[in-house]
Parts: C-alpha cells; structure tokens; sequence
C-alpha cells in the first residue's frame, strides 16, 4: 500500500490525537508493516523500528543501523540508533511534544485484532510521557477501506464462491443418488480443484461438514480425519477465497444442504433462527447507513443475537455474528462482535464484513454467511442469501 501521509495528518487532527507511531519488531505488528509499505518489499526486519507521523509537520523514523534503509521509502527524517541507550534517547526525540499518541493498542485487550504492539514496547511510550491511545479507528480507515477496484475482486470472488457451492451440492447428489461412497474430504478436494479453475486463492481449503461434524464451527476435514456423508444428514459448506492477484481481497459464504426430503424439525427451526439473526443485522446496518447516523460492530451483533436468544437458542451461541473481510480472510476492521470481544469500533463506507450467524449442538450445526460491502451506494449484501435448506435428492 502506498501511505498517504496528508491524508493521516488530517484524520489525526479530527481525532484530536498527535501522532500515529508505527512501531514493528520482526513482524509482530502486521498493521505498521502494512501502513509503511513493508510487506514485500524484500526487506530484513530483524531489529525494533519506529516511525511517527505528527498530525502536522514531517514524519520522523527511527530504525536500526544494520537495518538503516528500511524506512527510505517513506517520507520524512531518520535517526539511526544501535545500542539500547540510544533507541532510548532516539524514541525520546521522536516523541518530542506529543502528548497523545496512537498504537496498535487496545485497553484490556478489549479488541484483540488491534492489539499488536507488546506490553513492554506500550510502558515505554509511556515512560517518555506520551498518553497511548488506540489506533483501532485509524486502522478502519487506512488498513481497512476497501478501493473500488478491491471491492470487484470481491465481488468476482463471491460469484465464484457459489459457483463452486452449487458444484459441491450437485456432486454430493449426483454421487449418493448413483450409490458412490462419498466422504467431507472428497467433496473438499473437488472443491479445492474448483478454486483453482476459477483463479481464486485461500489461506486453507474449505470446511465440508456433515451432521455432527457441522456442530464444530471450525471443523475442517483432512485425508486422515473425516466422514462418510450419508443420507438424512446435514451438510455443512464454508469457504473462502480471493483472486490471485495483488490487492485482491476476500469473499466468504456459508451453505446449508441436507441428503433427504424429511429435515428434522430441529433443524428446521435453527436454520430459521439464523436467518432471522441474519436478516436483523443486515437491516440494522442498513437503517443506520440510511438515517445517517455511525453503526458499531457491537450494536450489530447485538441485533441478530437477541433473535437467536428470542427464539431459545442463547446457550448454542459459540462465536461472534461476523468479521471484517480484507486481504486476508480476517480483515482488520471492525468485527460484529459485543459477545467475544465488545468491539466499538464503527463499521465505515468502504469496508466489507461477513454476517453469519450459527447454532451449534452435539448432533448438528448451522450456520448462514453472507457478506457486505459498503459502498457509495450504502451497505449492501454481495451475494444471494440462503432462505431454505437445499435439499440434496
């Protein structure tokens, strides 16, 4: 990514904050690597740097003799330190008058996507006299905010999600209708092998669940652990992908089938709760954007867990209701989330986010995924939404 410094300074100043110190040790910090144009850029990044942008005046860097070129790239002066007394003294200039400054920093790990700078690297900040403030605003806006050229690889990647969806469901049918022994991994790697015919990439394959194996949100079958589907069972599809090709960012979708024409009742009633809390969600990011007023990811988590507790299913939430899309599967904006983490941080135009509620118990699992983009158009949904359980006959 290309930081644009003018743009930073003036987020800064309606922030009310002084600076932004990017800070990163041996990649510990994805975000400040990201933001100072470091990943691929070929770099050794073996020593502590630091790089301070004021809300007015000119960033200022402070990175490792042996490591002295690493910041070149970015605008601004450099002091270049060895010893540990002089990265003392030369953070100590560099956070000369500044009295609040943002990190990746999240008072008592509230979010812990934003924390990513170290408890010790925070108490120094503090010891030179700055107040630490988090950057998790900051991160929405410049690691987080989707261009429209990103917004069509995501909307290329959707459509060929369901594509591969549709093929899954297709096989799983024609191969137990024509008596084929056919297990979660078989499906898995078909899909796999349909990844690669329509150019996408993922940071894993696909999670193919069947019955009781769907009831494990983060099952994932493999050549050694898996399962024969079978009929009068639940099929659970979730996957993920982008395009491969740079700055291309993510689409996620979950799918429910079932081998049969009878679905239990049980299930019936789960998938009916999910998507009524999907549906909540939607709308109230939607109302929000609509009346103009800010939508936070707590408030929208909210709204579609009160219709799972509603309908009676409060003890078989496990997870959030979603998470932020980027470059990787979990992006790093805000999460629709008040139930593992309280996330506060406000869902903004050109950011997308999964919404995907689900229920899980010892003999099965559901879930329904969709994915959102804000656009100049407002929020909208990228894809079809699941409203019955395809049948697999």
């Amino acid at each position: 990514m290309t930081l644009d410094v003018a743009a930073v300074q003036e987020a800064l100043r309606a922030h009310g904050l002084d600076a932004w110190l990017l800070y990163d040790f041996q990649g510990s910090n994805p975000v400040s690597y990201r933001m100072a144009g470091m990943a691929g850029s070929g770099h050794l990044a073996t020593r502590r740097w630091f790089y301070l942008i004021p809300a007015a005046g000119e960033p200022r860097a402070l990175v490792h003799a042996i490591e002295r070129y690493n910041l070149d790239h970015l605008p601004g002066s450099k002091t270049v330190y060895a010893g540990r007394e002089q990265l003392q003294t030369g953070l100590g200039t560099l956070l000369k008058g500044v009295a609040r400054v943002a990190m990746e920093y999240s008072p008592n790990c509230a979010i812990p996507y934003v924390s990513r700078v170290d408890a010790g690297t925070i108490e120094l900040v503090r010891g030179l006299g700055a107040e630490v403030v988090s950057s998790g605003d900051l991160i929405q806006q410049f690691d987080a905010s989707w261009n429209d050229a990103a917004v069509a690889t995501h909307r290329q990647a959707s459509a060929a999600l369901y594509r591969i969806k549709d093929r899954a469901f297709e096989s799983v049918t024609r191969r137990l209708r024509d008596g084929v022994p056919t297990t979660e991994f078989d499906i898995q790697q078909q899909m796999v092998g349909w990844f690669a015919d329509e150019g996408l990439v993922a940071e894993s394959a696909p999670c193919v669940s069947a019955q009781e194996n769907a009831g494990n949100p983060h099952y994932l079958a493999s050549a050694t652990e898996h399962r024969i589907i079978r009929k009068n069972e639940l099929v659970l599809l979730d996957l993920w992908g982008k395009l491969a090709t740079p700055g291309a960012v993510y689409a996620d979708i979950t799918w429910i089938g079932f081998v049969g024409t009878e679905i239990p009742e049980r299930i019936t009633q789960a998938f009916a709760a999910i998507c009524g809390a999907r549906d909540a969600a939607v709308s109230v990011v939607q109302d929000a954007a609509r009346a103009g007023r800010d939508i936070r990811g707590f408030e929208a988590d909210r709204a579609a867990r009160k219709v799972l507790q509603d309908a009676g299913f409060g003890d078989a939430i496990l997870h959030r209701t979603g998470h932020s899309l980027g470059e990787n599967v979990h992006g790093n904006g805000a999460h629709l989330d008040d139930y593992e983490t309280h996330d506060e941080r406000r869902l903004l135009p050109g950011s997308g986010f999964t919404i995907e509620p689900g229920l899980y118990f010892k003999d099965f699992g559901v879930r329904t995924e969709i994915n959102m983009v804000w656009t100049g158009a407002g929020p909208e949904v990228t894809g079809p939404r699941q409203a019955s359980i395809v049948t697999l006959v």
